[in-house]
């Protein structure tokens, strides 16, 4: 058993962390906590297995690998910002309010509020840069709009989920970030290169509301007049 556990410590570290998180520990403790915990049995279990070499003087080198590699590296800082600036958006409820501005230009067009999902999910990939942030994000503030509209919920579930996936190609994004700084090229270059396929992207998650606005419009009704309220603050001169 000692053997099998020994050569199998990866997958079952792997397995134990997505465990963990999945019964709702929190992140930064389910990973901190699992890498510390295997981390000892991989120093007693490095006397068993040869494919194994871990020491204890190995975690001296967290701060060396920390201060002077991350966060003297100019391309990395953009991480910690990005999400910052994220994280600013959500809480100010900015967010919530481009949405609402965006369902209302689209309020009279069937699926208006899938196609404000699209294009805020752009806006807030390109802001996030995090796809969990962006995901996270969008369903608290999209899915009950979506629902109460009467939206199909696979469908309004699926659009949420595939516009928070333009976090990952839609620039600024932070996996383009990292990308540049393994690659050694330029982070404008990455960005531009992203520009256009990120476009096409949400080009297409658009054609595929419109399709199914189409095929299936019960499954993303138009918003309910009573609901459109851009333009009744207007004041008009007589």
């Amino acid at each position: 058993m000692t053997d099998l556990i020994a050569h199998n410590l990866a997958p079952i570290m792997f397995i134990t962390v997505m465990a963990m998180l999945l019964l709702g520990y929190p992140v930064a403790f389910t990973l901190a906590a699992g890498g510390l915990a295997f981390f000892v049995l991989g120093v007693e279990f490095s006397s068993i297995s040869p494919e194994i070499t871990l020491f204890w003087p190995l975690l001296q080198s967290h701060p060396d690998r920390f201060f002077g590699g991350i966060m003297s590296n100019e391309t990395l800082l953009a991480v910690p910002f990005f999400t910052f600036m994220g994280i600013i958006l959500e809480r100010s409820r900015m967010a919530e309010d481009l949405l609402d501005t965006i369902g209302q230009l689209f309020g009279p067009v069937r699926g208006g509020v899938a196609y404000a999902v699209v294009l805020v999910g752009a806006l807030l990939g390109a802001t996030t840069g995090v796809v969990a942030a962006s995901v996270m994000a969008m369903g608290l503030i999209s899915l009950p709009v979506m629902l109460r509209y009467n939206y199909d919920r696979s469908f309004a579930t699926g659009t949420i989920a595939a516009s928070g996936t333009l976090a990952q190609i839609v620039p600024p994004s932070l996996v383009l970030i990292v990308m540049a700084d393994q690659l050694g090229r330029s982070v404008g270059d990455m960005y531009v290169g992203a520009l256009y396929p990120a476009l096409m992207v949400i080009a297409a998650y658009c054609l595929y509301v419109f399709i199914m606005t189409m095929i299936r419009p019960s499954a993303a009704p138009a918003m309910p007049v009573a609901a459109r309220t851009l333009g009744n603050g207007v004041i008009s001169c007589s």
